[in-house]
C-alpha cells in the first residue's frame, strides 16, 4: 500500500494523491452483505438541513458489517479485502466453517487467506475479537464496545487504535486516539491490532471534482454572504468579521472557535477520567 502522485498535467494534478493497494480485491461486493443506501444530502428525519455543504456524490451500496463478532470458537477465513465507499477503512470478506459470511473492518498486517476468531479463547492476534477481561494490558485494540452486545462503536476509522492501559476491577482503562482516557467495562469486546488503511488521512484529494464524488459540495465563507444569509455577511468590500464580543460564529449563530458543545451533565462524565486535550 503506498501513496500515488501524478506528472503535473494540470494544477489539480500536480498535487493529487491517490491510494494504491494492490491487495483489495477487485470485484463486487458481497450481494446478501449489501443494501439500498438513500441519499440523505446532510437532512435530518424531518427534512431539514443539519449539516451544510453536503450533497450529491457517487451512488453507494451499504455494506453491512459485523460489529458484534459474536461467532465465537467458529473459525473465519478471509477470503478478500474489500474498498468500502461508506467509511475510510478498507473490509475484509470472512467466511466461517459454518458458510456463513459477514464483513469486517480489516486491521493491519491482515492478508487474504488467513484466518480470525472470536470469544474469550481466541489468540492474541490482529483480527481477533476477545473481551477486553482476556486481552493483555498494553495491547493495542479497535472496534471497542461501549455496550455489552451492541457492538463496536470507538476506534472504528482508518488508522485508528487505541492501547489498553489497565484493569482495575470489572472495568477496563482505556487511552483513545483523542488522548482520552475512560473506563470501559470489561466484558466488552475489542478487536487486537489498528485499523488498516492507515494512509487515508494524508490523501491530497487535488480539485473539487473528486470532493463531489464524495457528496461534499463547494463552501462559501460566511463573510462573502449577505447579512441575511450568515452573522458575518454584509458590509463594503472585503470586511472583517465585526464580532469582538462573541467572535466568529456559524451560520446558526453558534460560537465558532473554543466553544465547547458537550453537555455539562452527560451521564458518561465518570468514566472519562481524563478528557481530550487535557494538559
Amino acid at each position: 500500500m503506498a501513496l500515488k502522485s501524478f506528472n503535473p498535467t494540470s494544477p489539480a494534478r500536480r498535487s493529487m494523491t491517490v491510494i494504491k493497494n494492490d491487495e483489495l480485491a477487485d470485484k463486487r461486493p458481497e450481494k446478501s452483505l449489501t443494501e439500498p443506501l438513500p441519499q440523505k444530502a446532510g437532512r435530518n428525519n424531518q427534512g431539514r438541513m443539519t449539516m451544510r455543504n453536503r450533497g450529491g456524490g457517487h451512488k453507494k451500496l451499504y455494506r453491512k458489517i459485523d460489529f458484534k463478532r459474536r461467532k465465537d470458537g467458529i473459525v473465519g477465513t478471509v477470503t478478500a479485502l474489500e474498498y468500502d465507499p461508506n467509511r475510510s477503512a478498507n473490509i475484509a470478506l470472512v467466511v466461517y466453517e459454518d458458510g456463513e459470511k459477514t464483513y469486517i473492518v480489516a486491521p493491519v498486517g491482515l492478508k487474504t487467506g488467513e484466518t480470525v476468531l472470536s470469544g474469550p479463547d481466541a489468540e492474541i492476534r490482529p483480527g481477533h475479537c476477545l473481551p477486553l477481561n482476556n486481552i493483555p494490558v498494553g495491547t493495542i485494540i479497535h472496534n471497542i464496545e461501549l455496550i455489552p452486545g451492541k457492538g463496536a462503536q470507538l476506534a472504528r476509522s482508518a488508522g485508528c487504535s487505541a492501547e489498553l492501559s489497565a484493569k482495575e476491577g470489572k472495568m477496563a482503562l482505556i487511552k483513545l486516539p483523542s488522548g482520552e482516557v475512560r473506563l470501559v467495562q470489561s466484558v466488552c469486546r475489542a478487536t487486537v491490532g489498528a485499523a488498516g488503511n492507515a494512509e487515508w488521512g494524508t490523501i491530497r484529494w487535488g480539485n473539487a471534482g473528486r470532493m463531489r464524488h464524495r457528496g461534499i459540495t463547494p463552501h462559501v465563507r460566511g463573510k462573502a454572504m449577505n447579512p441575511n444569509d450568515h452573522p458575518h455577511g454584509g458590509g463594503e468590500g472585503r470586511a472583517p468579521i465585526g464580532r469582538r464580543k462573541s467572535g466568529p460564529v456559524s451560520a446558526t449563530g453558534v460560537k465558532a472557535i473554543g466553544y465547547k458543545t458537550r453537555k455539562s451533565k452527560k451521564p458518561s462524565d465518570k468514566l472519562i477520567i481524563r478528557k481530550r486535550g487535557a494538559k
